[in-house]
C-alpha cells in the first residue's frame, strides 16, 4: 500500500474546476464503474450548490466527498470515496471529519448520508447511528445514517 509522499491535505474545491474533474473521475472509479453505472451530465449540474471537499497527496485527489444542503442545518453526506490503493490509513476518516468540522462551522448541526452496507461499520465508529432498515440504492444494500454535530 503507498504511503502519500506528502502529508495529505484536504480543501474544498470549485465546482466544475479541474479538482472537481479529478474528484468526479475518482467517484467514478471507485463507486460508479464497479456497478455499471455512469454520471449524467444532469447528475453533475446537480452538485452545483454542493461542499465539494477533495483529499490530495500533492496535486493528486486520493479521496473526495460531497455535501449537499438538506435545509439550513441539515447536509447530506455522499459520494465519499477514497483511491483504493490508499485506503486502511485512516484517510476517509480524516476525510469525515473534516466534513464536521466545516459543517458546524456553517451552522450545520447534523449530517445524514446513506451508507452502503460494507460501510456501515466505518460510519458507526465515527458515532454515525443507523436510522430505520436496509434499503436498495443503485442496486447496493444501504443504510439511512445521521450525525447530530
Amino acid at each position: 500500500m503507498p504511503q502519500p509522499t506528502q502529508a495529505p491535505s484536504i480543501k474544498q474545491v470549485a465546482h466544475d474546476s479541474p479538482d472537481y474533474w479529478q474528484c468526479v473521475d475518482l467517484r467514478s472509479a471507485v463507486l460508479r464503474k464497479p456497478l455499471g453505472l455512469a454520471f449524467s451530465p444532469e447528475d453533475l449540474a446537480a452538485e452545483h450548490d454542493s461542499i465539494h471537499l477533495a483529499l490530495f497527496a500533492g496535486q493528486e485527489v486520493i479521496g473526495c466527498l460531497v455535501l449537499k444542503p438538506v435545509n439550513p442545518t441539515t447536509f447530506k453526506m455522499r459520494q465519499v470515496a477514497v483511491d483504493p490503493q490508499y485506503r486502511g490509513q485512516s484517510l476517509g476518516r480524516a476525510l469525515v471529519l473534516a466534513s464536521e468540522t466545516l459543517a458546524r462551522s456553517i451552522g450545520v448541526d447534523k449530517l445524514v448520508l446513506h451508507a452502503r452496507e460494507v460501510a456501515v461499520p466505518f460510519y458507526l465508529k465515527l458515532d454515525y447511528q443507523i436510522e430505520g432498515d436496509r434499503f436498495v440504492e443503485v442496486g447496493v444494500d444501504h443504510f439511512k445514517m445521521s450525525k447530530a454535530l
